[in-house]
């Protein structure tokens, strides 16, 4: 079939949507053999070939030469055979150039849809391809619609989709605003858009960033985490392997103006730059700044830290609603468990009591214990005899017998916490039920109800012209 524009079609589409010449050759291709099918069967043998030089794509038929014809659409006669190739001979396989125009208004429909199906296909496969390997990039589009709370954006090539748990609750776009985001995922089958974007997700902070300062594209400042609460509160630990770059500094730039750019894209997201520390209580520390850490508590195997800090400090360090220790927790990737220095020594002159409480333990092994990190009479009940023999004073009998004795006390002490807590709950429970009558007098009435009204509730004094 020769179509002279077939060429000219081939060239523009590739140009346009980014498809390779020769997958739009084989959708054209597969279309005609699906035409030639619906139009005379599905057992009919047939090729198709695109000529580069021409623009022709010509459709052979194959049959076999059979002394016996049985199926006219899979057989030719020896005779005709013989006026295509003098040499043939039965059961071999002759091919005849089809008329196109033949196939019909049916089957040139069934070409259409399979070449559209084609394209899309196509035009998937090409947008994964150029769109797969810039994941993680920052990039720039235009808002073309809102779909369900989904932010629908032209990116040029394709569409991305800013879905609505990776937006800031706080921004609003509208039709024809520009928008910067995070390349978070590129779909290789979906029915929508394939680019997911993302304007909430830590790695948009960090590229923004890895964009605003020289020295993090450079490899000198190195950005080792990131936190963030979207559009109130992050945080982003940064680390320099040149001792004469100081990283906060570098990402702060002069008179700020690095981190306000950072801070002007993200509308307003207020940002603490944290130098990293390799030892894990200071970065710790460095995390929950501005408050300041009397002492860190660290469970290696729980992976978590009891951080205590002075009681002024208390609201500093846990933030609005907690926000500073999530952010840290997050951060570093420890559980942080923050408490004032006044709770703590309370809690631990608890524990202290309980163990004095203990038979056979005075102030002396008391001390020794607390010294080992047994700070009360449960940590006694989980430790082992072994744990015990390692103090000064202790043998395998008394190790026995302060086991059992702390578990002892142990239960009981949480028997008597669960008493107070349900006692206490009920006492809520019953305040909440009391009926308030509406004949009783306020409190603050009842004081005055027995003087008379008009008369003094006090003797009045002698008058002042009395001589």
């Amino acid at each position: 079939m020769l179509i002279s524009e077939i060429k000219r079609v081939i060239e523009q589409v590739s140009r346009d949507k980014g498809i390779e010449r020769h997958v739009l050759v084989k959708a054209l291709e597969e279309a005609l053999k699906s035409a030639a099918r619906k139009k005379y069967g599905p057992k009919i043998d047939i090729e198709v070939q695109y000529s580069e030089e021409s623009g022709e794509l010509e459709v052979f038929q194959f049959k076999e030469v059979a002394e016996t014809i049985e199926d006219d659409m899979m057989q030719i006669s020896v005779e005709e055979g013989r006026q295509l190739d003098p040499d043939c001979e039965i059961g071999d396989s002759l091919g005849t150039k089809m008329d196109t125009a033949t196939f019909g208004r049916i089957a040139a429909q069934s070409a259409k849809q399979v070449i559209i199906q084609k394209l899309k296909d196509a035009e998937k496969d090409a947008v994964y391809t150029s769109f797969i390997d810039r994941k993680g990039e920052i990039i720039n589009g235009i808002v073309q619609r809102i779909d369900r709370g989904d932010i629908i954006v032209n990116l040029g090539q394709t569409e991305g989709a800013l879905p609505v748990r990776e937006q800031v609750p706080k921004e609003g776009y509208r039709r024809g605003d520009r928008i910067r985001a995070l390349i978070l995922e590129v779909l290789h089958e979906s029915r929508g858009p394939q680019v997911v974007l993302s304007r909430t997700h830590p790695a948009f902070l960090v590229t923004l960033f890895r964009t605003e300062v020289p020295e993090i594209s450079e490899g000198i400042v190195t950005i080792m985490g990131a936190s963030r609460e979207p559009g109130v509160r992050a945080k982003i630990a940064v680390a320099s392997n040149n001792s004469d770059i100081d990283p906060v500094g570098a990402c702060v730039g002069m008179k700020g103006s690095r981190v306000q750019n950072v801070v002007q894209e993200l509308r307003g997201e207020k940002i603490d730059i944290i130098p990293w520390h390799v030892d894990t209580a200071k970065f710790v520390c460095n995390a929950l700044a501005p408050a300041e850490i009397s002492r860190v508590i660290i469970d290696e195997d729980n992976r978590s830290m009891e951080v205590i800090v002075p009681d002024e400090f208390l609201s500093i360090a846990i933030g609005k609603k907690g926000q500073n220790v999530r952010l840290a927790s997050k951060l570093t990737g420890w559980h942080l468990d923050v408490k004032s220095e006044s709770i703590y020594n309370q809690a631990m002159q608890s524990g202290y009591n309980s163990l004095m409480a203990l038979p056979g333990v005075g102030i002396s092994l008391a001390d020794a214990l607390y010294e080992k990190g047994f700070y009360s009479a449960e940590e006694i009940s989980k430790s082992s005899v072994a744990d015990l023999l390692q103090i000064r004073g202790i043998d395998e009998q008394l190790a026995a017998s302060l086991i059992e004795a702390g578990r002892i006390q142990a239960e009981k002490e949480a028997a008597e916490m669960a008493e107070a807590e349900a006692a206490e709950a009920a006492e809520a429970a019953a305040e909440a039920e009391a009926p308030v009558s509406e004949a009783d007098p306020a409190p603050e009435d009842a004081a005055g109800a027995e003087a008379p009204v008009g008369e003094p509730s006090e003797p009045a004094g002698q008058p002042e012209n009395e001589a």
